[in-house]
């Protein structure tokens, strides 16, 4: 997982934006679209790690529905994860399939 995107630096995000509530101390926010295999194997694990760490939460996103969104977040590809701290600010981001253990590397730095 790499730092936030280029001019994404304070960038936060909240309920409004996401569609769902911040987690207490993270948020894994994932950009999917319908036809997307890694999207589902991105969505087990990030619900895997959510269900394992108190306070985290996962938030998936339909990139094709919200545009105005992925054109903001300089999202090219799908999956994207995205993690929030716990005042939703981009702290880390991947493109494509993560691994478990890079995400919970990641929510490290976000709680």
């Amino acid at each position: 997982m790499t730092g936030p995107p280029p001019g994404a630096a304070g960038l936060r995000l909240g309920a409004a934006d996401l569609g769902a509530a911040l987690g207490e101390r993270a948020t894994l926010v994932q950009f999917s679209t319908a036809f997307c295999a890694p999207c589902r194997a991105t969505r087990r694990i990030l619900a895997e790690v959510a269900g394992m760490v108190p306070g985290v939460s996962h938030v998936e996103i339909d990139a094709e529905d919200h545009l105005e969104l992925v054109r903001a977040l300089d999202v090219l590809r799908t999956p994207t994860v995205l993690v929030l701290d716990a005042a939703g600010r981009v702290v880390r981001r991947a493109a494509g399939l993560p691994r478990k253990a890079d995400v919970i590397a990641a929510l490290g730095e976000a709680v």
